[in-house]
């Protein structure tokens, strides 16, 4: 067993086989999935876990070079998007229909349990050197 980190193993693995300009979504539990990226669905009930836990953890596991929420978010959503700006201060964003259409494009999405709309990012891998 690991001493720590993430545990999960489909989401550690899911994690490690990601790449430079990869992208990845985390999500609340109402986005949309299409079919093509890899999924992992932690989503136990509804707010757990955490949008905020899964991205901090993953935040701790990645490099990332840079982040596209929906400008929704601003207004729709204040705690989620204070809490990604704070994380990730270059965000962009960009309406929520085109973040929709970003996710058939990643490679990986994880759900979280999250219950609050538009608490979603796609995050693009950087590299530690």
């Amino acid at each position: 067993m690991r001493r720590g980190g993430i545990l999960n193993a489909q989401l550690a693995g899911a994690l490690a086989r990601l790449g430079h300009t990869d992208t990845l979504v985390v999500c609340d539990a109402g986005l949309p999935i299409p079919p093509g990226p890899e999924a992992v669905d932690l989503a136990f009930k509804l707010g757990i876990p955490a949008f905020e836990t899964v991205l901090s953890g993953i935040l701790k596991e990645l490099v990332v070079e840079g982040a596209i929420a929906a400008e929704e978010i601003e207004t729709q959503n204040s705690h989620s998007h204070e809490l990604i700006k704070a994380r990730l201060p270059d965000l962009v964003l960009v309406p929520h229909e085109e973040l929709k259409r970003m996710v058939a494009e990643a490679k990986l999405v994880v759900r979280t349990g999250e219950a609050t709309p538009y608490s979603n990012v796609v995050l693009s891998c950087g590299v530690p050197f």
